[in-house]
C-alpha cells in the first residue's frame, strides 16, 4: 500500500506543480449490509488517499482483497464470487470538494464531494456529503454514502438474494498529514 501511496504523490505533484497535499494511508473503508436473514460487515484498513488543496480534488483507493470479515467463508464469497477481485483488484473514486474549503480554518465543516467510484470495473459518478475536522498540521475525513450494487454489474445468485441487501452502506473514515511534514 506504501507504492500506490507513493504513485499517487506523483502523479499528484506532476499534475500540480508545488501543490500542497494531504496524504493518509490510514484510510478505513468498511461496509454494512442489512438484510433479513443476515448481517454482513466488512472492514479494510489498508486504503490510502490524497487531497490536493490547490483544485480540491480527492482520490481514494483500496484493494478489495483487504476487507476483513467476521466469517471466513463470506470473505472467500465476497472476493470470488462477488466482486471477483482478482479480476477487478481495486475499488477508487476521483473526484472534487464542491465548495471552497479554508484549509487554514481549524474545526469542523461540512463538505460535498463528487466524483466517480470504481467498483469491479464499473465507475459511477457520486456525490457524497462528508465531515473534514482540521487542527491545521491534521485532517480528518469522514462519509458515509449508499452504494447500489446493481449499479456496479455486481450479481448476486437468487439462492442469496434474501442474505444480501441490494444497497450497502458505505463509510470512510482517513487521517491525513500535510505532503511537506
Amino acid at each position: 500500500m506504501k507504492t500506490v501511496l507513493l504513485v499517487i504523490l506523483i502523479l499528484s505533484v506532476t499534475l500540480t506543480v508545488q501543490a500542497q497535499l494531504w496524504l493518509s494511508d490510514k484510510v478505513s473503508l468498511s461496509f454494512f449490509s442489512e438484510a433479513p436473514l443476515e448481517n454482513i460487515y466488512a472492514i479494510s484498513h489498508q486504503g490510502v488517499s490524497a487531497i490536493d488543496m490547490d483544485s480540491q480534488s480527492v482520490y481514494f483507493k483500496v484493494a478489495i482483497r483487504t476487507f476483513e470479515f467476521e466469517k471466513p467463508l463470506m470473505q472467500e464469497h465476497f472476493n470470488e464470487k462477488y466482486l471477483e477481485s482478482d479480476q477487478y483488484p481495486y475499488a477508487e473514486f476521483k473526484g472534487s470538494i464542491q465548495q471552497p474549503v479554508d484549509w487554514q480554518q481549524k474545526g469542523i465543516a461540512t463538505v460535498v464531494a463528487h466524483g466517480q467510484l470504481t467498483i469491479h470495473n464499473v465507475t459511477k459518478s457520486y456525490t457524497v456529503e462528508a465531515q473534514l475536522q482540521t487542527d491545521g498540521k491534521f485532517l480528518a475525513a469522514n462519509a458515509t454514502f449508499p452504494v447500489r450494487l446493481k449499479d456496479h454489474h455486481i450479481r448476486i445468485p437468487r439462492l442469496v438474494i434474501k442474505n444480501i441487501a441490494e444497497e450497502v452502506e458505505v463509510t470512510v473514515s482517513a487521517r491525513y498529514q500535510l505532503s511537506n511534514d
